[in-house]
């Protein structure tokens, strides 16, 4: 067979382990062959395409960010369509697509899947908030390096007796927020998934610096506070018309400040927590899931993703992984809450 493959939407640690896996199993146990577009749904709409072999694949699994480029295109808009995807994969002698993106590349997949192009899918979002797999490559990088600056921020915080603001990612669910503010011993812990007023916010801060700590509060860029109907957003929305979120950090940091008194900072992390290499485990997930990806092409699973269930990989419906977003239960917020202040 002869498969297009593409990564689109924002990247993440663990995109070239997914092509390396998927391109060695294909070459080497299936004799596929496979064609990269460059820069996501842009390169599949402008049929800008790279050969991908054992050559080009060799030694990336550990590289960050992806060697066929991502944007944020989508694919029904301009020159697409579903006729102009069918016209480049024809031209290119195309049997299947691989697309591997986040939410918004498997709701443009499944569109095309339902008007009869062939494609699999394979799962990617720092954020971990597809609700179809346990867990997403890239999550547990993210995960690290907010971890290591937060233990930096704690340093400087200490210095200064400041309370520190770590903004991370986190559109709609607060993982990251949650696994590195529990990881690092934040004082409190702001989620999308939790209307958490300011009140209580100071008050943690408060109990913190009176015993003697420099206070640390982690936000995920999706938190909105109880007045709020929006996240914060100051720069526009992107090509599938979401929101660019970023700043709720700096706009908390000097109201805890009025509400203490105590000198607060702010921190957004942004874009550091997509980039570097990727952690042993999302090296191994990726690579999985590349390598999966090709048994459900072989297989015919058209319109469907692989995911990871426990310790297996397994296939599921776009429709699935789309329904609903893996939000943080209250469970486990509760239970993170228990060392706040």
């Amino acid at each position: 067979m002869r498969i297009g493959m593409l990564t689109s939407g924002g990247d993440a640690p663990g995109l070239n382990a997914v092509i390396r896996g998927a391109v060695l199993t294909g070459t080497t146990v299936h004799t596929h062959e496979f064609v990269g577009f460059k820069d996501g749904w842009k390169g599949l709409v402008e049929n800008d395409t790279l050969p991908l072999s054992r050559h080009e694949v060799k030694g990336i699994s550990k590289q960050g960010g992806t060697i066929l480029g991502t944007s944020r295109t989508n694919p029904f808009e301009g020159r697409g369509g579903v006729d102009r995807i069918n016209e480049v994969m024809a031209e290119n002698g195309l049997d299947a697509l691989i697309a591997i993106g986040g939410e918004g590349t498997l709701a443009a997949a499944k569109r095309l899947t339902d008007a009869g192009v062939k494609i699999v899918g394979v799962p990617k979002t720092v954020d971990n908030d597809l609700d179809a797999t346990d867990y997403t490559f890239g999550f547990d990088t993210a995960v690290g390096i907010a971890t290591e600056a937060m233990d930096r921020l704690r340093t400087t915080g200490d210095a200064h007796n400041r309370c520190m603001v770590a903004e991370v990612m986190g559109r709609h669910v607060g993982w990251i927020a949650l696994h590195s503010g529990m990881a690092a011993g934040a004082h409190a812990i702001l989620i999308p998934e939790q209307k958490t007023t300011l009140d209580q916010v100071a008050e943690w801060v408060q109990s913190a610096y009176d015993r003697g700590r420099a206070p640390l509060v982690v936000v995920a860029e999706g938190f909105t506070l109880p007045e709020d109907d929006e996240p914060h957003s100051e720069r526009g929305l992107d090509a599938f018309g979401r929101p660019r979120l970023g700043g709720i950090g700096e706009r908390i940091a000097p109201l805890i400040e009025e509400r203490t008194g105590i000198e607060t900072r702010a921190t957004t992390l942004g874009h550091i927590q997509r980039g570097g290499t990727p952690s042993a485990f999302d090296r191994v997930l990726a690579t999985r899931l590349g390598m999966a990806s090709i048994s459900a092409v072989n297989e015919q699973h058209w319109g469907r993703m692989v995911a990871l269930r426990g310790t297996e990989i397994v296939h599921v419906p776009f429709a699935e992984a789309l329904g609903k977003l893996k939000t943080v239960p209250q469970s486990r917020y509760d239970e993170a809450a228990l060392l706040f202040g």
